[in-house]
């Protein structure tokens, strides 16, 4: 007899049964509250931040003398003239190979100290690793260092008028670091001292304020609120470094072979006063307090970690309290830990196959970039052939064809240039709209950091060009300099 299963009889499932007890699909966020440590990479990573911040927020300030009526500001994305200033160097949009070289270098950087030192971009150099620690320095200097503000936390304490001042100058002093760092990021895109002004005096145009508006926003919600989280879940990088590492990378390593087995420093002395053998960790977890992921390296290699070094700083501090050999935590790798339990020297090898290899690229990327730079061309000519119609019979007799000419000047000055055609025989060209001192000799003005178009009309006579299609090149010449550009295209009968 068939049983009627009612809605009531059935029990809800916290999770799929896949014949063992699966857990969540994701765990929750465990606050994170790091304490602040001193040692050698805490002073590395002040002075690194010290260093980017300073030229993030600074550089758009620096002047750099281009000539009259030429940008001054050192480091400038010009969009409305579409240029990029960079000191002495000046950038077209045709020249945009440029920073794919660049993209090229920065990514080959990567995994080349990927090959050599682990995640040390993501611990010493990330923006997100910057910002973060900067937050966390004026969290701890408002509200005081990881036990003040645990044990405020967990005993929820009520919001007093000092509580409440606290909280209000933490957010304050986090949204104005936010904000100038979105306001230093337009000042790369026009002159910086006159944008201050007219964003202090809103004349500034609305799409400053918007873009400032973003960042301030994504800077106080990632470096202040999310922190880690940006690094453990929103961040690809600890996926594809995962993948690229090896044996011989040198990692934020756990040396357990001097380190187990854990105990108390009282009993590690009474261990070895028998002569018996005692692990150097005395399991006080101030790397895992130090920690800005809040992990335990002891565990092993772990996604979470971005090897900043922090945990060596505070393992060192306590090694050296307790008499004991520092760098019970360092960066080392996995082959060493096993060449020491055999009683064998630790070996390095940061010179191998990868690393020589990334070093190469990006050798040969940089000097090719150095080498087209330094040798490029400051007078340019591209010619466009009309294709209706493509040629002109005149009534004497010649044939006419007509083209339209875009030279660029990219130096600092105007510059005097003459057009010669070779090719067809007996060819003339003519420059229509300009007048020359010399008509078989088309002479032109072009002005500083100008693009110029011109209409050319070359004419040569039939008798002399049978063929259906001649080959012409166009010389432009600088009539000051001698730098000659040149350009090909076709002279074709009707």
């Amino acid at each position: 007899m068939n049983q009627t299963v009612k809605p009531q009889d059935l029990k809800p499932e916290s999770h799929l049964e896949t014949g063992d007890d699966c857990g969540p699909l994701y765990v929750a966020r465990k606050k994170v509250y790091p304490q602040s440590i001193s040692g050698t990479f805490r002073r590395i990573k002040w002075g690194l931040m010290a260093v980017c911040l300073g030229i993030y927020y600074f550089l758009p300030f620096l002047r750099w003398n281009r000539g009259l009526d030429a940008p001054d500001q050192a480091v400038l994305i010009d969009f409305p003239n579409r240029r990029f200033y960079f000191f002495f160097i000046e950038l077209w949009p045709q020249e945009v190979y440029y920073f794919t070289g660049l993209l090229i270098i920065a990514a080959v950087a990567l995994f080349l100290m990927n090959a050599i030192g682990g995640r040390i971009w993501c611990g010493y150099l990330c923006p997100q690793t910057v910002w973060t620690d900067l937050f966390y320095a004026v969290e701890r200097l408002v509200e005081g260092d990881r036990r003040e503000r645990m044990r405020r936390d967990a005993s929820g304490s009520r919001l007093t008028a000092r509580r409440i001042t606290e909280i209000g100058l933490k957010h304050t002093i986090w949204l104005m670091i936010a904000w100038w760092t979105g306001g230093a990021w337009v000042l790369y895109f026009s002159d910086a001292p006159t944008l201050v002004k007219d964003l202090a005096t809103f004349h500034a145009p609305v799409v400053a304020y918007v873009w400032i508006a973003m960042l301030t926003a994504s800077t106080y919600l990632l470096a202040g609120h999310m922190r880690e989280q940006v690094c453990v879940y929103m961040c690809p990088w600890p996926r594809i470094q995962a993948a690229l590492t090896d044996e011989w990378a040198l990692n934020v390593t756990y040396r357990y072979d001097r380190g187990e087995q854990r105990t108390s420093v009282k009993k590690a002395a009474e261990l070895r006063a028998l002569g018996q053998v005692a692990g150097d960790c005395v399991d006080c977890r101030q790397c895992v307090a130090v920690c800005p992921t809040g992990i335990d390296i002891r565990d092993g290699a772990q996604l979470d970690c971005i090897q900043c070094g922090l945990c060596i700083d505070a393992c060192d501090a306590v090694m050296t309290k307790i008499g004991r050999p520092t760098r019970l935590i360092g960066y080392d790798n996995d082959i060493n830990i096993h060449r020491r339990q055999e009683g064998k020297p630790p070996i390095y090898r940061l010179v191998r196959a990868r690393t020589v290899a990334y070093a190469a690229i990006i050798a040969v990327v940089g000097g090719f970039m150095i080498y087209t730079l330094a040798t490029r061309s400051l007078l340019d000519v591209n010619v466009l052939h009309d294709r209706n119609p493509i040629a002109v019979k005149l009534s004497d007799g010649s044939i006419r064809n007509a083209y339209t000419m875009r030279v660029l000047n990219k130096h600092g000055f105007g510059r005097l240039i003459a057009i010669d055609i070779e090719g067809p025989a007996n060819a003339t060209v003519h420059v229509v709209g300009a007048d020359s001192v010399t008509p078989d000799r088309p002479m032109i003005v072009i002005g500083r950091d100008q693009t110029e178009e011109l209409r050319l009309l070359v004419t040569a006579p039939a008798a002399s060009n049978q063929e259906k299609s001649v080959p012409v090149t166009f010389h432009v010449t600088d009539i000051g300099l001698g730098v000659v550009a040149s350009t090909t295209d076709n002279f074709v009968s009707p």
